[in-house]
């Protein structure tokens, strides 16, 4: 037996073999998805530099930030995200574009439609910032504020960023500091210069709190409630053991998230509260994957509820990204 040769043959096997390993790995890392992002200006800065207007949500006026009217006067506004979207998309981030998205829902005719029911007249509206989020559809707000700050011919920039989850506005990333003071008087390279050092940082926040989510599902609020013209409720009893709706829902809740993460925050006989809601980052459709969104999950629940032996007609409502409402007994 020509030993030399074996040794050679099982050489040649092992580096192959580690080849193939590496370039499985490096590809893998490689195609790991990040989260997408759009930039915003903060509330604060909105607010300071008198881009507010106010609207009514079902009797509250309640006071918003005015982005189309901020894009179209603050030139500054521009340079400023233009900036930070460069530092981001250099990291391969994903980005939304905020004037964009504005414009595209400008021109759904549909966006102020309220949503009522044909039995009963009851609605649920929702804020433009909502529906902002909605058609923008991004995984993180970026939101970014920022102050000018003047000693003598210098000047420097104090900036704050907040990464909001646009599911659940919950914080995930921050990062905020002052630059360097310079001679230049170009605003967006003095807040590049200020960011420049605690960019990565940030980034790698959104990246942990994305991970999670692949690792542990998306966090979303469920809500049950029930028309008042219908006959039943969620104590209704169902089956030869006489399970009570509620449970049934529970049960449901308990098989479909992911991990069996959820939490029942308040039952009675007219509604249901579930928050913090673990929901699918995917689902599957003829042997393709496409991404879950709050409203598919709640949709799941809404046709579990038509079917047999419940056969609970019941109509989907959302709120902005993260949460939608499922009314039993009526469309």
């Amino acid at each position: 037996m020509d030993f030399k040769n074996l040794k050679r043959s099982s050489m040649k096997k092992i580096i192959l073999s580690l080849v193939v390993i590496t370039v499985i790995i490096t590809n893998g890392f490689s195609q790991a998805k990040k989260p997408t992002i759009m930039v915003v200006p903060s509330d604060v800065w909105c607010n300071q530099n008198g881009y507010m207007m106010e609207f009514d949500n079902q009797g509250t006026a309640v006071k918003i930030p005015n982005y189309k009217k901020a894009f179209q006067e603050n030139a500054d506004l521009l340079q400023v995200i233009s900036a930070i979207n460069g530092l981001m998309a250099e990291r391969g981030f994903p980005l939304k574009n905020m004037e964009s998205a504005i414009k595209t829902l400008e021109s759904n005719s549909a966006e102020d439609a309220m949503m009522s029911s044909k039995e009963s007249g009851m609605g649920a509206s929702e804020s433009p910032v909502d529906k902002l989020k909605a058609v923008a559809k991004a995984d993180i707000i970026m939101q970014l504020s920022w102050t000018i700050n003047t000693v003598g011919p210098k000047k420097s920039v104090t900036f704050n960023l907040q990464g909001l989850d646009s599911y659940t506005d919950k914080q995930v990333a921050t990062a905020t500091g002052t630059g360097d003071p310079s001679f230049t008087a170009e605003l967006a390279v003095l807040l590049e210069e200020a960011v420049l050092s605690h960019i990565d940082n940030f980034n790698a926040s959104l990246m942990t709190h994305f991970e999670d989510m692949f690792a542990n599902g998306r966090e979303v609020i469920i809500r049950i409630k029930k028309w008042d013209d219908w006959e039943e409720d969620l104590e209704t009893e169902y089956g030869d053991d006489d399970t009570e709706l509620s449970e049934i829902i529970e049960d449901w809740m308990m098989e479909n998230t992911v991990q069996s993460r959820y939490n029942t925050t308040d039952a009675t006989e007219n509604m249901m509260l579930f928050e913090q809601v673990r929901i699918p980052m995917f689902y599957e459709k003829n042997e393709k994957q496409y991404p879950m969104d709050t409203r598919r999950f709640a949709k799941l629940l809404s046709k579990f509820l038509k079917k047999e032996p419940y056969l609970i007609v019941n109509k989907v409502t959302t709120k902005g990204l993260g949460r939608a409402t499922i009314y039993l007994g009526g469309k």
